[in-house]
């Protein structure tokens, strides 16, 4: 009788420590910011640019993963603590830093409170002044680029499209209509010009959204210009 009681207690506070695990208050400190360039957001594809966070202790050695909002933009609810922010190898139309031996660099981000955190990044080209305009059932995009990385890690520019979309998501895989041009057709980075036919059942809607995307040789990722939103 004495060893079934004993095993009840048991079962009892086993259940009672797992409750009080399961009841524990979840994150609720806010980390926000951008991928940035001397203060401008770097804009990228929705869902595509992944970086990672790491901390310390509690029992976890793996990431905690996610991916930039087009706009550059991320947001996490985390506890306070430090964390080790990264951006692995091959993510982004940018430069991230790197150790000695090649591997993504940290940045040490310490979390005291709701707080912004910019990261910085050195992207391959940035697009610049960009005008989007609509008229005769075309979007015309007149735009410069400005080559940001020129030492020897510099790379080319393999294409440079024009997408529209009925939504805020456009990309080369989320649009109606697209144009491009050829990098080695571009004669003048700082007069750039693209116009795209806005297929006709997408006029009744009265407007689209369109943004510049660049395609850099040798990296998967495109940079874009901020999405606007275009009356026909």
């Amino acid at each position: 009788m004495k060893i079934f009681i004993s095993y009840i207690l048991l079962v009892t506070i086993i259940i009672m420590t797992g409750c009080r695990k399961d009841n524990y208050d979840g994150p609720t400190v806010k980390l926000s910011g951008h991928i940035v360039y001397k203060g401008t957001p770097v804009e990228v594809e929705y869902n595509q640019v992944k970086f990672e966070l790491y901390q310390d202790g509690f029992g976890k050695t793996g990431p905690m993963a996610s991916t930039f909002q087009p706009d550059g933009s991320y947001e996490l609810l985390l506890f306070n603590g430090d964390y080790k922010f990264i951006i692995p190898n091959g993510q982004g139309p940018f430069k991230w830093k790197q150790t000695t031996a090649g591997a993504p660099d940290t940045t040490i981000i310490q979390v005291k409170g709701s707080q912004e955190f910019d990261i910085e990044v050195t992207p391959y080209y940035m697009v610049r002044n960009v005008q989007l305009t609509a008229s005769g059932g075309k979007v015309m995009g007149k735009f410069s680029l400005e080559k940001i990385i020129t030492d020897a890690s510099a790379r080319d520019i393999e294409n440079v499209s024009l997408y529209i979309n009925k939504t805020q998501f456009v990309s080369g895989a989320d649009n109606v209509a697209s144009e491009s041009i050829k990098g080695s057709d571009i004669t003048d980075l700082n007069n750039v010009n693209l116009s795209v036919t806005v297929p006709t059942a997408n006029t009744t809607q009265g407007y689209v959204f369109a943004r510049i995307g660049v395609k850099i040789a040798g990296v998967e990722d495109r940079i874009f210009s901020a999405v606007t939103k275009i009356s026909l």
